[in-house]
C-alpha cells in the first residue's frame, strides 16, 4: 500500500497546497479524469470543512491529509483538531428551508461523490474512500 501524508495550518489560502498535493497524486497514481475530479472537490469541501469549522481559521491549528492506496480503492483521511460536531443531525441542504443557506453542502458533496465517508473521532476525523477499478 502506498501513502502519503502532509499537514497545512488553517488558513483558506492553503488549499491551493492540497490541490496540487491530488495534482501529484493524480500523476503518481495515473488516475483517471472522472475520479480525480471527484476527489478533487471531495478532498478540498472536506479540508475547507476542517479549516473552517473544526479549527476555526486557528492557524496555530493544523489540518493533517493521508492518502492511501491499494489495488481497488483511494482513501484520503482529513484529520483537525477542533471539537469535533455531531455528524448524524446534519440539516438537510436540499430541503426547501435550507436552500438558500450558503452552510451544510460540503458533507453533502462528499456523501454523493465518495463511494464512502467514515467519520471517527467525533467528526475530527474524515475519510473519503473512491474505488478506483
Amino acid at each position: 500500500m502506498n501513502s502519503i501524508k502532509i499537514e497545512i495550518p488553517s488558513l483558506s489560502e492553503n488549499i491551493r497546497i492540497i490541490e496540487s498535493f491530488i495534482d501529484n497524486a493524480k500523476d503518481k497514481f495515473n488516475l483517471n479524469d472522472d475520479i480525480y475530479g471527484n476527489i478533487m472537490i471531495a478532498v478540498t469541501e472536506g479540508v475547507n470543512n476542517a479549516i473552517t469549522h473544526g479549527n476555526n481559521q486557528d492557524k496555530n491549528k493544523n489540518v493533517s491529509i493521508a492518502l492511501s492506496l491499494d489495488n481497488s480503492m483511494i482513501k484520503f483521511r482529513i484529520s483537525d483538531q477542533g471539537a469535533g460536531f455531531n455528524h448524524d443531525h446534519l440539516p438537510d441542504p436540499t430541503a426547501p428551508e435550507n436552500l438558500s443557506k450558503p452552510g451544510g453542502r460540503g458533507i453533502f458533496l462528499m456523501k454523493h461523490l465518495c463511494d464512502e465517508v467514515d467519520f471517527l473521532e467525533e467528526g475530527r476525523i474524515v475519510e473519503l474512500t473512491f474505488y478506483i477499478n
